[in-house]
């Protein structure tokens, strides 16, 4: 192709792109005239829909979560965790004293905002560990009679 052709290509293709957002919007104008009043879709119609869309993609993630739960295709948290929660009580309004197994050894703590402290360290348990499936005692007497057995106290 030559230069002069090239030149004479360019300039139709520019000039039409000038062209063409007018006749565009002339062609909308119209449209828009031709168009009854009634047809135009209403603001509150538009949003009812959206909120009902997102509520159904919201219900749809949480039934698959749920799904997904129930089958076991999720990846278990506490599967291979290095310490397990034996359990805890509470002994205040934010402070609680719990027990974790740390490979075959219990660890009391005391838990307050900001901070972990260590109470006490024992052996693993096995009579409590096999009774918690089925009828516990209270956890706090148990705790109490487990540390002053540990401390010598009858």
């Amino acid at each position: 192709m030559n230069r002069p052709r090239r030149l004479t290509l360019a300039r139709t293709f520019y000039s039409l792109l000038a062209v063409m957002p007018a006749a565009l919007a002339a062609a909308a104008v119209q449209a828009a005239e031709q168009q009854p009043a009634a047809a135009l879709p209403s603001t509150s119609g538009s949003i009812f829909t959206m909120l009902l869309g997102l509520v159904a993609v919201l219900a749809l993630m949480v039934g698959i979560a749920w799904v997904f739960k129930r089958s076991g295709l999720a990846p278990n948290a506490n599967g291979n965790a290095v310490a397990k929660v034996i359990g805890g009580v509470s002994v205040g309004t934010r402070e609680r004293v719990m027990v974790i197994e740390v490979a075959d050894q219990w660890i009391v703590i005391g838990v307050a905002p900001g901070r972990v402290n260590t109470l006490a360290t024992m052996p693993r348990q096995e009579h409590v560990a096999a009774s918690a499936s089925g009828t516990s005692p209270n956890f706090a007497s148990w705790l109490k009679q487990t540390i002053d057995k540990r401390n010598g106290s009858s």
